[in-house]
Parts: structure tokens; sequence; C-alpha cells
């Protein structure tokens, strides 16, 4: 089972963009799952947890009130709705799943075993 991130790209400060995260191979409708990012000479870090059934949320204090996770067990997809962006959140943008079923949020990354490859988000002033 494979999780595939995309969406990322070359964004103004103040734009808007919407990552995705698409499993394939098998299904995380009963798994949590989560956003992390890492910038440029960073080590990685927590952004956005969601339970496996929507039910909560959990976010990194730099980006409440502009980022919100979501997701759609249907398609087994995930979402990170990024808005009023700035430069300081440009980084390589990985998706993950937890590897217990009907998890609830989690900002540790050690919880997470399953990776996406990662999609980079730049943002200019």
């Amino acid at each position: 089972v494979q999780l595939q991130a995309s969406g990322g790209g070359l964004v103004q400060a103040g734009g808007s963009l919407r990552l995705s995260c698409a499993a394939s191979g098998g299904t995380f409708s009963r798994r949590a799952l989560g956003w992390f990012r890492q910038a440029p000479g960073k080590e990685r870090e927590f952004v956005a947890s969601i339970s496996w059934n929507t039910i909560s949320t959990r976010y990194v204090d730099s980006v409440k009130g502009r980022f919100t996770i979501s997701r759609d067990n249907a398609k087994d997809t995930v979402y990170l709705q990024m808005n009023s962006l700035n430069p300081e959140d440009t980084a390589v943008y990985y998706c993950a799943a937890i590897s217990l079923y009907y998890s609830s949020t989690s900002y540790s990354e050690a919880e997470y075993t399953v990776w996406g490859q990662g999609t980079l988000v730049t943002v200019f002033s």
C-alpha cells in the first residue's frame, strides 16, 4: 500500500495551495493520516493530522487558522488546504498514515509507518 502526494508548486506569499495524498494498492480509511514538512536544512516537523473518522484534527501552532486538513474516505484521499502562505511554509510536504486502525490524531512521527514521497511547496515574497 502506498501514498502519493501531489499539488505542490510555486506560489506567491499570501496565496493558497491544496495538497492531495491518495492511497493506492489498499485503503487507509480506518487509519489516522497526517501531513509533515521538511524545510531546507531543518528536521521534518508535524503539520496536521486527522482521525480515521474525521472527528478530530490537530495542527502545529504555526499553521492554525491558515491550514485545514480533511479527508475523503470514499476516495482514500487526504487533503491539506493551505491559505495565507508565507515563505516560512516553504518545504517538502509529506503525507503519512498511522499504523493502528481506528486511530485518532497524532503529532508523533514515530507512529506513522507509511509515507508518501513528498511534494515541494515554494512560497516567494
